[in-house]
């Protein structure tokens, strides 16, 4: 089939490597345009727009998906299907009749369970063990359409958001090329969705990934995991924005007591305290400094241990 596919982060890219390699046709790729990124704030490229410009690929980067040029530009290329991989915004209905089959998106959860644009982050956060990634016809609605297929991925207690996805990327791809054959053979039907156990996984903030040392440690862990690379954790030390990598796996034997947020140094291991056990600090990333190990970022302090807030 004749594909223009829609999409942007890495993610994206890995799904559309997958459609490369299989027979059907991509024509054109449609891409978040460059963003500003880094200290000096230079424009950078999306995932997407860079594997389409190694691979001689036409590259479109509307900036409003209403507009009417852009319309016709995709009228013009007369696709088959879009298969759509987390493209950073919404398709208006204007523009869900072009493809001769619709727009097929690949959204990683088990749908209808955390529709939405951070739904790997959320499966972790509320500490789900089982997620997935789902193929289905775009309409209107946010992540509504009917279902292709599914593809399901255990997630274990080391895990973070971004060791899913990466996870995912690769699996879901495969779904999408599995799903694209079986449009173009007519073997196929989409699904409605189940109109209950629905849930939604909006975007998650830098506040949403500021460690709150009130939470149990189970939570504490489920956070820093969660939010790690993106929007990546954090906690304040004396006023000092700190970045955390995740725990550490290992446990420290000690029958310490630490209030929230509290920190002390034991057997070489940096623990903090939370509303139930102590945590242990893996690494630490402060201000304006380079990842580092928990423990060589207190022995570097000249003042007190401080409390992280």
């Amino acid at each position: 089939m004749r594909c223009v596919f829609a999409g942007t982060p890495d993610v994206a890219a890995v799904a559309l490597r997958s459609i490369l390699n299989s027979p059907h046709e991509v024509v054109a790729v449609i891409t978040r345009p460059d963003s500003r990124t880094g200290r000096g704030q230079n424009l950078v490229p999306s995932a997407v727009a860079e594997l389409a410009h190694a691979e001689g690929i036409p590259i479109l980067t509307p900036t409003d998906l209403h507009d009417l040029d852009f319309e016709m530009q995709l009228r013009a290329l007369e696709p088959d299907c879009c298969p759509v991989v987390a493209y950073g915004a919404l398709v208006p209905p204007t523009l869900l009749s072009v493809p001769l089959h619709g727009w097929v998106n690949l959204h990683f959860s088990l749908l209808p369970s955390w529709r939405g644009a951070a739904p790997v982050q959320w499966a972790v956060l509320t500490g789900d063990v089982l997620t997935g990634a789902t193929t289905f016809s775009l309409e209107a609605g946010l992540d509504t359409g009917p279902i292709f297929g599914t593809v399901t991925e255990q997630i274990g207690d080391l895990d973070t958001s971004g060791s899913v996805l990466e996870r995912l990327a690769e699996a879901g791809g495969q779904l999408l090329v599995a799903t694209l054959d079986a449009i173009s053979s007519n073997s196929i039907e989409a699904l409605p969705q189940r109109n209950f156990d629905i849930s939604y996984a909006p975007k998650l903030t830098g506040e949403d990934a500021r460690i709150r040392w009130t939470d149990p440690w189970v939570g504490v862990d489920r956070r820093i995991r969660a939010t790690t690379p993106n929007p990546g954790p954090w906690t304040l030390a004396d006023g000092e924005r700190i970045k955390l990598g995740p725990l550490n796996a290992d446990q420290v034997v000690s029958d310490i007591s630490l209030s929230p947020g509290q920190l002390a140094l034991v057997d070489g291991a940096v623990l903090v305290g939370t509303a139930t056990k102590p945590a242990r600090l893996n690494c630490v990333q402060p201000a304006g400094k380079k990842l580092m190990p928990a423990g060589d970022w207190i022995r570097g302090l000249r003042s007190q241990l401080p409390r992280f807030e």
